[in-house]
């Protein structure tokens, strides 16, 4: 039997998150004490009142197929959350529920890219935009940032990198993995380098809205002249702590909607209705609904903050959003341990999953070799045990 698989599938690498969560879990399986900050996920149930509009749903019978974008009453309340929280007006028909915020984006990047063209990426950037657009056909262009200017591209940048190629311009914030967060004067002035290109669609992917520790989120979208060429991305995940629930949504102009519903109707179909009407509830809720989450957030992000710097070849800033830390770590390249040396971001996560018993991410995955990503979507008490343990690995590791 030939066991050919498409070369489509060739386009794509495995997740590094999702790859070393599994690293970890073999690890813990065979006894070994791992302290995972690998995974993007909230360490907090999904609030109460959420969770009984859930229930509420199965005894009311939502188990039978939605429609396609998803039902009339929670794409309402989805409108009015972004009206409400973000200014957008818009209608259910420019609304689209997908399976998570990850199948959203997929849906627009297929809807969107044809071979050769081009998708701006600022780097850091989440792991599976690069995958998205190599599986679309499309080609990345990754604009680089550093710590210096706080992992945020400048207009100048993205000036430089649109080309009439351009399809796509990415857009994160709160961002993964970096925690940063542009501010209204930054997101204008990405908007003002946009209008001069009418050919390329902007995504603004705001998953992690609702974990902003500056308390002014800004929308790509609400920038004058942007709401008809942006596609706004958000879900329930992050703010609601509802990873397992698997809904993420679109707000876009009506043609794109279309589209994307065209291509999920052809994929998945309607995402879970039961989840569906929990969201619903949830959008009502709004922001009030992760205030004690991100309390917590912010309480333990300080604790890393502090932890991190005070180890020698740690750069770290401050990240201002979402439960990331991304320390520039080449100072640390060149130096070795038992088994090798320390020459990239990644190099170094596996040497403090092995010395430490620590899972991190190498920046590597995020399109910055320098850094690693580290999750404090944890318990305080793990995240002091695992400063303790990465500041030992580090210090052992020799010039």
């Amino acid at each position: 039997m030939e066991t050919r698989t498409s070369q489509l599938l060739g386009r794509l690498s495995e997740s590094a998150t999702i790859a070393m969560s599994r690293k970890a879990r073999e690890l813990r399986a065979a006894g070994r004490d791992i302290i995972s900050l690998s995974l993007g996920e909230p360490d907090f149930d999904t609030p109460d009142p959420i969770k009984a509009a859930g229930m509420k749903a199965i005894e009311d019978n939502f188990t039978h197929y939605p429609p396609v974008p998803g039902y009339v009453e929670v794409r309402e309340a989805i409108c009015e959350k972004l009206q409400r929280d973000n200014g957008l007006d818009y209608s259910p028909n420019q609304i689209v529920i997908s399976t998570g915020a990850k199948h959203s984006l997929m849906n627009v990047v297929l809807s969107l890219v044809d071979d050769g063209d081009e998708v701006i990426l600022p780097a850091p950037y989440w792991v599976s935009y690069a995958d998205m657009t190599n599986l679309a056909g499309g080609k990345v262009v990754a604009v680089e940032t550093g710590i210096e200017q706080d992992f945020k591209m400048t207009a100048e940048q993205l000036r430089s990198a649109l080309t009439d190629r351009t399809r796509i311009v990415m857009v994160n914030s709160p961002n993964n993995p970096s925690g940063s967060v542009y501010t209204e004067g930054e997101m204008a002035a990405l908007a003002d380098v946009l209008r001069e290109h009418p050919h390329a669609i902007a995504i603004s992917d705001e998953i992690y809205e609702y974990i902003n520790f500056t308390e002014a989120h800004a929308s790509l979208a609400a920038q004058p002249g942007m709401m008809e060429r942006t596609v706004t991305v958000n879900g329930v995940s992050k703010g609601f702590a509802m990873t397992g629930w698997r809904i993420g949504y679109i707000a876009a102009p009506h043609w794109v909607a279309a589209a994307c519903t065209k291509l999920q109707g052809q994929f998945t179909s309607g995402a879970s209705g039961i989840s569906q009407k929990a969201t619903e509830h949830a959008m009502h809720g709004g922001g009030v609904l992760a205030s004690e989450m991100k309390a917590a957030f912010l309480k333990r992000r300080d604790l890393m903050v502090n932890g991190l710097k005070a180890i020698n070849g740690l750069e770290v800033n401050i990240p201002q959003g979402a439960f990331y830390i991304f320390p520039d770590v080449s100072a640390l390249f060149g130096r070795r341990h038992a088994g090798g040396s320390i020459q990239s971001g990644q190099d170094l996560a596996m040497y403090l999953l092995e010395a430490a018993d620590v899972a991190t991410v190498g920046g590597d995955a995020f399109g910055s070799p320098n850094c690693i990503r580290i999750s404090y979507a944890a318990s305080e008490e793990q995240l002091t045990e695992a400063l303790r343990r990465i500041a030992r690995a580090v210090d052992a590791l020799s010039t």
